[in-house]
């Protein structure tokens, strides 16, 4: 092996692996090394400041800097920095996090409610755990053939081998040998790509509705186990549901006794201006997977909180087979257990959610003015997040050839511009901080709308001429 040279950025490319990087381009270009962060913003090693309009992955949304969560970890640390929940032991924190997660969560519309938690580490091993206590209830039900588990296309779960066969995107399957067998993927609510011409958001529901159910009649529904959802789909490009979508699937799966998951990862503790994901779209979940704002990602931890009906049982076949044989090292760890509870306390204190709802606006209303930009197929979101689809032709929605890596490159030019935002495609992500302002939303905006112009002369490089019918100059990114 080369010897690298002294710089942070070398020794980078020497020695670390970057998840959803293309690695061949990072041996080109290295990376941007973020050494400091306040509030919305971040800096780098040569002093530069950006917004973090991404709040880091969906994750940070308390913002940085925020110091009764540093001293929450402090306290833990010198209390009790490590202790595990196997074999009879607890702890303080895990007791106080479980009991809070318990009363905060939505309701259960007439369900077994929400009662239990089991806490992992990331979103992925929350998701990961849910699968396995569905088919460890299943099991106990003596359903042993009623395993099989829906999500949907454009769907983001995970990067497990089995969450990540949930995730609905191509490129989480091809050659790592995914999805799994069991695994099935129902249509994708995107009403603006999906729907057919001149079909109403209630129309377009009930066909996915009547879909799912087609889908469920075809494996047996003594086959089917559950179906995952996210309220909003995060990583697949932020895809808000249409008008009465997820009424109309709900009534689906009662039905045919399918299990409903809720993955509230990236829209759980306010982004979308209810607590839950699950209160802004009328969710009745018989499990519940959070992360990432569970501790504003001061520390990761994550939780899967099962019904009561789940929970007994799994309790009977415990004692069936003489234990319960899932947990991790790691479980509720009583530092990140603390930080999630001061995180909590924050949520309560600074009134996140109405904060949220008051300042929202002024991002969706932001963005929307940039719909009439030449690039710009649509927008959409709800609360503080967002994607703004780019499009090769605004009339027939026609997107661009995905080897451009146009969004890509926006990606780029919005960094230029002193922005951090996330492309999926040609979709531009942004779910900034929690506690931003309206001034700084402002400026999300305006250094948005700066990338956008600056990528029209890219476009035009690439054959664009605000038409479809364009041959590319540039094949790849």
């Amino acid at each position: 092996m080369t010897r690298p040279g002294n710089s942070a950025a070398s020794r980078d490319q020497a020695f670390l692996f970057h998840p959803y990087t293309n690695l061949k381009r990072h041996e080109q270009v290295g990376p941007l090394i973020i050494e400091s962060g306040r509030g919305v913003y971040v800096t780098d090693d040569s002093g530069r400041d950006y917004i973090e309009g991404m709040a880091g992955l969906w994750c940070l949304a308390l913002g940085f800097g925020e110091e009764r969560l540093v001293a929450a970890a402090t306290r833990q640390m010198r209390t009790l920095p490590y202790y595990h929940l196997f074999g009879h032991k607890s702890h303080p924190p895990a007791i106080d996090l479980a009991e809070r997660l318990v009363v905060l969560a939505p309701p259960s519309a007439g369900k077994s409610p929400l009662s239990r938690v089991l806490f992992a580490n990331s979103g992925s091993e929350a998701n990961d755990t849910a699968i396995k206590l569905i088919w460890y209830y299943q099991n106990a039900l003596g359903r042993p053939a009623k395993k099989k588990i829906i999500s949907r296309v454009k769907a983001y779960h995970g990067v497990t081998v089995a969450t990540a066969s949930l995730t609905g995107l191509p490129n989480n399957h091809r050659d790592f040998d995914l999805p799994l067998a069991t695994v099935l993927h129902a249509d994708c609510p995107h009403h603006y790509r999906f729907a057919e011409p001149g079909e109403s958001e209630e129309a377009y529901s009930d066909r996915l509705a009547a879909a799912l159910d087609r889908l469920i009649v075809a494996e047996g529904p003594e086959t089917v186990a559950a179906m995952f959802v996210e309220p909003v789909m995060g990583a697949g490009g932020v895809i808000v549901p249409p008008a009465g979508y997820f009424e109309k699937i709900q009534a689906v799966l009662a039905r045919h006794d399918v299990l409903l998951v809720v993955d509230e990862v990236i829209c759980g503790f306010g982004r979308t201006g209810n607590l839950w994901g699950s209160e802004t779209y009328g969710l009745a979940p018989d499990i519940l997977t959070t992360a990432k704002a569970l501790s504003s990602a001061y520390l990761p931890i994550s939780a899967t909180l099962v019904s009561e009906a789940i929970y007994q049982a799994c309790v009977a076949q415990s004692e069936k087979i003489g234990v319960f044989s899932h947990g991790y090292t790691y479980s509720a760890h009583p530092v990140c257990a603390a930080v999630a509870l001061e995180a909590l306390n924050l949520y309560q204190e600074y009134d996140i959610v109405g904060h949220v709802r008051r300042v929202s606006p002024r991002l969706q209303d932001g963005l929307r003015r940039l719909a009439d930009h030449p690039l710009v197929g649509e927008v959409r979101g709800v609360g503080l997040v967002a994607g703004v689809e780019l499009v090769a032709d605004k009339a027939t929605r026609t997107p661009f050839a995905p080897a451009l890596g146009l969004g890509q490159r926006v990606q780029q030019l919005a960094q230029d511009h002193g922005l951090i935002l996330r492309a999926m495609g040609d979709t531009l992500a942004l779910a900034p901080p929690l506690v931003i302002t309206r001034a700084e939303i402002d400026e999300v905006v305006a250094r948005f709308g700066r990338a956008l112009d600056a990528a029209l002369p890219v476009a035009a490089e690439l054959g664009w001429s605000g038409s479809s019918r364009f041959t590319p100059a540039v094949t790849a990114w």
